[in-house]
This record gives structure tokens, C-alpha cells and sequence, in this order.
């Protein structure tokens, strides 16, 4: 009897089956209150419950650029040189570089091939809600990549968690440390031990998880009819679906093939990051979880503290499948002729203005208006997409958290075999 009891402590005490039940509960209660209360009031309902996730989210938020600075900072300084940041950082480009060619060619391949904005009827869209995101893109253009990548002020990117700024400076202060040799071992241990510190603050926050899990998805459900948006959104979402079933494929294949039995493992040890990433809607959400996770999976902590922060800039796969998606989506949907040779043209610009966007918020979204403001396809058809698009982002979330755990994983590979 008490080893049944045991067994049955254990089992729920586990975090991702924590995160389940609250999904779960959290999507009966949202349904709830949508099927038995007015639009007003189930809309006040979702902004309070909204709540418990929003204070999640910042609990994260609060822990990213101290842990980013001080992790990647003292794994620079104890790889020592220049020439080992250099072939770390070679391999990582190359990986999210190619990673994000083949994310969009899946995107770009399956809505020419499934044409699901073909013969879409444009009445009773709510232009009004794109407001929001296609005033960004009055200000966002490839050119402002470089501005965005360069801090103007250390203080301001942490306060901003701008994860790509805040990578630049600690790549310099990193490697000034190392230059200096023993005279800055104190300062290198005492972030070290800070380092410590915040993963510890990591395994308190996510104590919560399941709690802002439960608001996300209790506030969603409030509002939106699931099975009216599925119909109405059915060739889209479902399109989508094969997409990112696609990429899934493609990078745990990928994965068996450079890891090989290894690859399990490491799904075992990420599933409760993915999951949490799914629930929120935020790949940010995991950021201190998944650099856990990989550590206890094996790879050396030098290594994941290099590789995540670079690829939540660069190599949110997903996000990348969903932009040439969406893009192409919108101009079949106005009737607007692309051929290959735009269609190329366009997942080229995506490739470049997509590293630009890491913390913007509904980046994707932003990224799509102004692409299609590029090519001539009317803006306001972001529209089309906004009523879906917290479901579509639930998968991208998850699938971002995917890419750069194997990413991360594979090069840490590289490494230790080189």
C-alpha cells in the first residue's frame, strides 16, 4: 500500500505531468466560462487568469540577461582563446543557417502545394485588430539588423532582454577576461558562482509553471471558440500542421542521425521545456530550463551557454516555417501572382530580417506584414491570420525549442569528439 503511495506522490510531483493535468484543467475551465457566460464577461475572465501566466513569464524574463551575461561570460573565459569562440561560432552559423534555409523551403513547399488561401472569401475580416502589428512595421526594415545586433547601452539591452545584444557584449567581455589570464579569475568565478545561483532561482520559478500554463490556456479558451475557429480556419491550420509535422521530421531525423541513440534522451530530457513553450505560446518561457536540461544531458555548459543565447536570435525554426507560410497564404488569399523566382526572392529576405526580431513582440507577425509589404501584398491581410494565430504559435513555440535543443546538442557533439 505505501509503495503504491509512493509511485503515485512521484508521478504527479513530476513537473511535465503537472504542466499536463493544468492544460487540460485549464482548457475544460476556459470552455466553460465561453459556453455559460457573456463575451464581456468571459473577455474580463481571460484578461485576470491571463494573469498567472503573465507573472510566469516575467519571473523567466527577470532571470534571462543575468543568466545569459554570466554563463556565456565565464564559458568564453574558460575556453580560453579566440580561435575556440571563432570555430564554435563558425559551426553555430552554419548550423542556423541552414536550419532556417530548410524551415522556410518547408513552408514555401507545402502552401504552393496545398494552396490553402486559394478561393478564401475576405468578408467580415476585422482589419482594425492587424493595427497593432502592421504599425511595426513602419519602423522594422532589414536595415535596422545592424542597429538591433549592436547594444548602445549594456544596461539598456538587460533591462530590454535584448538576448542578441546582450550576446555581443558578453562575447567582448568574455574574451578581454580570457586575454587577461589569472588577473581575472576572481571576477570569472564570482559569475561563476552567480551563475550558479540564478539556476538555482531556475528550479523556484518553475515550480510555477503549471500554474501560468493553466492561465494561458484557461484565458484562450474564454474567449475564442476552438471548434468554430477550426472550421472556418480548417484549410489553413491544417495546412499548417503538415508543415510543422514536416519540420519535426526533418530535425528529429536529423537529430538520430547525428546524435543516434543519444536522441531519445535527449527528447526525454526536453519534453517538459517543449511542452511549457507550447502552453505559453513563449520559447523565452524555457530558456533557463533548457540550458538545465542540456547540461544534465551532457553538453559541457561552455557550449550551451554559447549556443542558446545565439540561437534564440537565430534559429527559431518554427517561427521561420510559419513567415514563408504565412507570406505566400496571404497573397493567395488576395489573388496576388508570385513565381518562384519572387517567391525565392522573398525567403531571402525573410532569411536576413527574421535575425533582426529576437524579443520583438509577435515577431513572426511582424516580420510577415513586412514582408508582404515588400512585394506588393496588401498588409492588412494579416487580419486573415490573427484569429488562429495563438494556435499556430503553440507549435511554433514548441518546434523552436526542438531546433536549438538539438542544435546545441550537435555541436556540443562536434566538440567533444574534435
Amino acid at each position: 500500500m505505501n509503495t503504491i503511495q509512493t509511485e503515485k506522490k512521484s508521478f504527479f510531483s513530476n513537473l511535465t505531468v503537472q504542466i499536463l493535468i493544468a492544460m487540460v484543467v485549464g482548457a475544460i475551465l476556459g470552455i466553460f466560462v465561453h459556453n455559460n457566460y457573456s463575451p464581456e464577461s468571459a473577455k474580463e475572465f481571460s484578461g485576470y487568469i491571463k494573469m498567472l501566466a503573465t507573472v510566469f513569464i516575467r519571473l523567466v524574463q527577470m532571470i534571462i540577461s543575468p543568466l545569459v551575461f554570466t554563463t556565456l561570460v565565464v564559458g568564453i573565459a574558460k575556453l580560453g582563446d579566440i580561435k575556440a569562440v571563432g570555430r564554435i561560432g563558425g559551426k553555430a552559423l552554419g548550423w542556423f543557417f541552414s536550419a532556417s534555409l530548410i524551415s522556410l523551403l518547408i513552408g514555401m513547399f507545402w502552401v504552393n502545394v496545398l494552396q490553402p488561401g486559394t478561393g478564401l472569401l475576405l468578408s467580415d475580416v476585422d482589419t482594425a485588430s492587424a493595427a497593432e502589428v502592421t504599425d511595426k512595421t513602419q519602423v522594422f526594415s532589414a536595415q535596422n539588423f545592424i542597429e538591433h545586433i549592436i547594444p548602445k547601452s549594456i544596461v539598456e539591452a538587460m533591462a530590454t532582454n535584448e538576448i542578441l545584444q546582450i550576446v555581443i557584449f558578453s562575447i567582448f567581455f568574455g574574451l578581454a577576461a580570457a586575454s587577461i589570464g589569472d588577473n581575472a579569475k576572481p571576477v570569472v568565478n564570482a559569475l561563476d558562482k552567480t551563475s550558479h545561483i540564478i539556476l538555482k532561482m531556475v528550479n523556484y520559478v518553475m515550480k510555477f509553471a503549471p500554474i501560468g500554463v493553466f492561465g494561458a490556456i484557461a484565458g484562450v479558451f474564454a474567449i475564442r471558440d476552438l471548434s468554430e475557429l477550426l472550421i472556418t480556419y480548417a484549410k489553413f491550420f491544417g495546412s499548417f500542421m503538415v508543415g510543422i509535422s514536416s519540420l519535426w521530421v526533418v530535425l528529429l531525423l536529423i537529430g538520430y542521425l547525428f546524435l543516434k541513440g543519444r536522441m531519445t534522451t535527449l527528447l526525454k530530457r526536453i519534453v517538459g521545456p517543449i511542452i511549457i513553450a507550447f502552453g505559453t505560446t513563449s520559447s523565452e518561457a524555457v530558456f533557463p530550463k533548457l540550458t538545465e536540461e542540456l547540461e544534465r544531458f551532457g553538453v559541457k555548459d561552455r557550449i550551451v551557454s554559447f549556443m542558446l543565447p545565439l540561437g534564440y536570435s537565430f534559429n527559431l525554426d518554427g517561427s521561420m516555417m510559419y513567415m514563408t507560410f504565412a507570406s505566400i497564404f496571404i497573397a493567395q488569399a488576395y489573388g496576388v501572382d508570385l513565381d518562384m523566382g519572387t517567391q525565392i526572392t522573398m525567403l531571402l529576405v525573410l532569411m536576413l530580417t527574421s535575425k533582426g526580431i529576437a524579443g520583438v513582440p509577435r515577431a513572426s507577425l511582424v516580420v510577415v506584414a513586412a514582408t508582404c509589404g515588400m512585394f506588393n501584398i496588401p498588409i492588412e491581410g494579416i487580419a486573415l491570420i490573427l484569429p488562429i494565430d495563438h494556435f499556430c504559435d503553440m507549435f511554433r513555440s514548441a518546434t523552436n525549442v526542438l531546433g536549438n535543443a538539438i542544435a546545441t546538442s550537435v555541436v556540443g557533439k562536434w566538440e567533444k569528439d574534435s
